[in-house]
């Protein structure tokens, strides 16, 4: 057993007889070298498992290494150290030790001599049957030299040319890893053969792979020359295709129909198109530049449709209610059926997801007869989709609005922005910026694209944009569009919308109201579509399998189709209390009712909000209590009340972020009734924003907030004054059963929202 400095080896492997030089970089390994070479320059390589671990110890390494003399140093820049080992013999690790800073090793060494004695005739049959596959090794690796093969070839001892192999060949490190692991002589040669057969099975395949793919290079250039001679052919024949092509052009042109400026412009450029060779990178930019300006409708119009009845019934079969939209389609037609002219309107939709406004963008066009393009906007931020790329540009095309008109054929089609509100703007340009050009009739009329070049009337284009929120759509580009919301849908409209005419699959009339109730919450018709479509998938494989002729989903069997209801509608409470007051909420999926908590507490007059409120609606509340204390000497409260107890303001679902104005009169409401210890009716709820003078301001989304009070089966919502307008638009299906208390300030909500509210004042 012997003790010698060790040096652990990252991605290489060195075999008995192997010259090799390599570079040592570790701290460690630099002071093993230095004790090799104060001692008998005898050290021990042993290859890590893992060449990423940095400082590898006993685990980490190989067992089997080879015991080397160092023959050459050399110091290099950066602390690097070039060294010249040659291999001695195998030897096995038994321990490993770190002293002084380096490594040392405790090995146990394997005589060469001492093998298994192999008979004279399998000597033979092994050597010769070594060198047959190092022979076909070498046909397919041209790597490996004439005259090294030649000499490994007159090798006749066995362990010999098995050793020798194994070091000339390129290997990979786990490869002679094997190989210095397998003391044996026997299994040393099995191994190396199998090796060699892996190693020579794949360089055939990839030998295969290679003169396919130059076959298919070849090929390639055979063609390009044939081609290059056709066109040698066809321009001494006077048949050159860009000649052709330009004749091709000028037939096209004669068909346009387009002012003398567009006339002049293309004849100009086919005529520079003819002169180009036909090798020019020129000529291919110039040929899509023509046939761009020859597909565009510079003055092909298609006609109208001006028959009000039939544009009505087909905007009232494709869509239930939209009264507006539909009101607002109808006056353009009849405006136009009268002057024969006008300018066209640009309407822009706003609404929740799922309210149909793109598809009412496309019943319009079937109504009015119009060709129809949707131009989706979403993400859109280089202003090159808008105005087009410069023709300067390689791969430069023309602009989305151009690309439009060349799709529609005519330039009065229907064109829908669709997600105005989601373009934005990078360094590439502003986006909303380049889309006033084409929204205001006053430069539409000559919206100049950059790849185009010329003045493209954008006049006679109906444009219907959709948006989900007005909030992102910039103030300039908003002002030049006419605004028309499409608000949530009423359960009714849903139940119109979802029914289907009869035949295999049936669904009650109360089975879709469940599911509109109990399994979406939206203010579209999407999940409810969804909802539709899974029952249909369902009833379809109750058809096939159970061999049904019908199928009829009900509320009864509704649960087997959708499982259980997934939302509940929160009721009003069973009786008057003290502190809590039911307030209403506009959400992107609909109306809402909140419940608004107060609690007073002994305390030091802290004023504490929870229900993770937003900070406009944590500004009400503070509104409200200021707005107390001001008329507090009305309600009978103490001067010292607010300086003794603590006020604490609590909205239930506190993982649901919440913000607005409109719960200012509601949480004063509470918060007024829990100091006063006055109940607040169960059936009543409200909505509004409070000042500190205790005045009702105005709010939004009214429709769906009334919605909800009566999905909650609310008797009274108290709401704005200045809101009247608001109600009395909307139709009798939503404020029918509901009575709505105009409130200007929180005496008139107080009024109808506490109960004996003359004994409180």
């Amino acid at each position: 057993m012997k003790n010698i400095p060790a040096i652990a080896l990252r991605g290489m492997t060195v075999l008995p007889s192997m010259i090799v030089h390599f570079d040592i970089s570790r701290e460690k390994s630099r002071k093993a070298l230095e004790a090799a070479m104060q001692a008998d320059q005898m050290i021990f390589l042993i290859t890590q498992q893992n060449p990423n671990i940095a400082d590898p110890g006993f685990g980490d390494l190989y067992r089997i290494g080879t015991v080397a003399r160092i023959k050459n140093l050399a110091k290099l820049p950066q602390n690097i150290v070039r060294v010249m080992v040659e291999g001695l013999e195998r030897a096995e690790m038994n321990d490993l030790n770190e002293e002084e800073g380096y490594l040392r090793a405790e090995i146990v060494t394997y005589p060469e001599a001492e093998h298994k004695k192999l008979s004279e005739s399998a000597h033979v049959a092994m050597t010769r049957a070594l060198k047959d596959i190092f022979a076909g090794y070498c046909m397919e690796n041209p790597k490996v030299g004439k005259e090294l093969s030649r000499q490994l070839l007159e090798l006749n001892d066995l362990e010999k040319l098995v050793d020798q192999i194994a070091i000339n060949l390129p290997l990979y490190y786990e490869d002679k890893q094997r190989l210095l692991e397998a003391v044996e002589l026997e299994e040393r040669y099995e191994t190396l053969c199998v090796i060699i057969a892996n190693e020579l099975e794949i360089m055939r395949i990839k030998n295969q792979l290679q003169q396919k793919v130059k076959e298919q290079i070849d090929k390639n250039q055979k063609d390009y020359i044939l081609r290059e001679q056709l066109k040698v052919i066809q321009k001494e024949l006077g048949e050159d295709s860009p000649i052709n092509d330009a004749d091709h052009y000028r037939e096209l042109f004669a068909k346009l129909e387009a002012s003398e400026e567009i006339k002049k412009k293309i004849s100009k450029e086919i005529d520079r198109f003819k002169s180009l060779g036909s090798n020019s990178a020129e000529a291919s930019v110039s040929r899509g530049y023509i046939e761009t300006l020859l597909d565009l409708p510079w003055d092909k119009m298609c006609r109208d449709n001006s028959d009000l009845k039939y544009a009505k019934k087909v905007l009232d079969e494709d869509h239930y209610g939209l009264e507006k939209v539909k009101e607002r389609v109808l006056e353009f037609l009849a405006v136009r059926a009268l002057t024969k002219k006008g300018d066209s309107p640009i309407l822009c939709l706003v609404g929740p997801p799922g309210t149909g406004k793109t598809s009412i963008a496309r019943s319009v066009a079937r109504a009015l007869d119009k060709k129809y393009v949707r131009i989706s906007l979403g993400g859109v931020r280089d202003e090159a989709e808008i105005r087009g790329h410069r023709r300067t540009y390689i791969g430069a095309m023309p602009g989305r609005i151009a690309s439009g008109m060349r799709t529609a054929g005519v330039k009065n089609p229907l064109m829908l922005l669709d997600e105005i509100d989601k373009v934005s703007s990078d360094y590439k340009g502003d986006t909303s910026s380049a889309l006033l050009e084409v929204l205001d009739s006053e430069q539409n009329s000559k919206f100049r694209d950059h790849y185009v070049e010329l003045p493209i009337d954008l006049s006679e284009v109906l444009f219907i944009a959709t948006a989900n929120d007005l909030h992102t759509v910039p103030r300039p580009l908003l002002d030049r569009m006419e605004i028309i919301e499409v608000s949530s849908y009423t359960e009714n409209e849903k139940l119109h919308i979802a029914k289907d005419k009869d035949g295999q699959l049936t669904i009650t009339n109360g089975a879709l109201l469940k599911i509109i109730s109990g399994y979406t919450k939206e203010a579209g018709v999407r999940q409810l579509e969804r909802k539709i479509g899974e029952i249909c998938r369902k009833a379809a494989r109750q058809i096939l399998e159970d061999k049904k002729e019908t199928v009829k989903v009900k509320t009864g069997n509704l649960e087997d189709y959708l499982g259980r209801e997934k939302y509940t509608i929160q009721k009003l409470n069973d009786k008057d209390e003290v502190g809590i007051v039911r307030g209403l909420a506009w959400t992107s999926v609909g109306g809402d009712t909140l419940q608004i908590e107060v609690n007073i507490m002994p305390g030091k007059g802290e004023f504490l909000l929870t229900g993770q409120l937003g900070d406009v609606m944590k500004e009400s509340a503070q509104a409200g209590i200021s707005y107390i204390r001001s008329v507090s000497e009305q309600y009978g409260i103490e001067e010292e009340f607010f300086k003794k107890h603590d006020i604490h303001i609590h909205i239930p679902e506190g993982a649901v972020p919440k913000d607005g104005p409109s719960a200012g009169i509601t949480m004063a409401t509470a918060m007024l009734s829990a100091i006063t210890h006055t109940p607040v009716r169960a059936d009543v709820a409200m909505t509004g924003e409070i000042t500190l003078r205790g005045r009702v301001l105005p709010i939004g989304g009214l429709k769906e907030k009334l919605l909800a009070a009566k999905n909650a089966g609310m008797k009274t919502v108290v709401v704005p004054a200045d809101n009247r307008p608001d109600v009395e638009e909307l139709s009798h299906e939503i404020t029918g059963g509901l009575k709505i208390v105009y409130a200007k300030t929180m005496t008139d909500v107080l009024k109808v929202a506490l109960v004996d509210c003359q004994q409180v004042v």
